[in-house]
Order: structure tokens, then sequence, then C-alpha cells
């Protein structure tokens, strides 16, 4: 399996980035709903809901990928 610059399986760093952009997105998103609640725009906060939730589950799968990887001995420091 290839490693990347960190040492680390592509995959491994892959999947926590995945992970970490989708759960800082789903908090930004929060201001947003925030946003357009106070300007009355019921159908955009909705919207935004959505997005978050899409990110959420995104983050959860992620989250199980990398468990079943690191369970299969490819998610940490490649061999030297």
């Amino acid at each position: 399996m290839a490693t990347g610059e960190t040492g680390f399986t592509d995959i491994a760093f892959d999947l926590v980035s995945i992970q970490y952009h989708s759960l800082k997105a789903g908090h930004d998103y929060g201001q947003y709903v925030r946003d357009a609640e106070n300007a009355g725009q019921d159908e955009v906060a909705s919207f935004f809901r959505e997005v978050q939730e899409a990110d959420q589950q995104r983050a959860a799968r992620a989250s199980e990928l990398l468990k079943k990887l690191s369970a299969s001995d490819h998610a940490g420091p490649a061999a030297s």
C-alpha cells in the first residue's frame, strides 16, 4: 500500500481527512442555520440542516471504515 508524506498509508490519511473536513463543515453549518433562521428563511435553514446531516453521516462512515482499516493492520505507519 502506498504511503504519503505522513508515513501513514494514503488511504488512512484520506479517510481521516474526509472525517475531519466533514465534522468541521458540520460545525460551520450550525452558524449557517442560525443565519438563515435569523433572516426568516426557514427553507434555506432546512437545506443547511440537510447538508449538515449528510456531512455527519459521511464522518460516521469514514469512522467505520477507519476502524475496519485499523483492524486489518493497513492504517498505521508503513513498514520500513
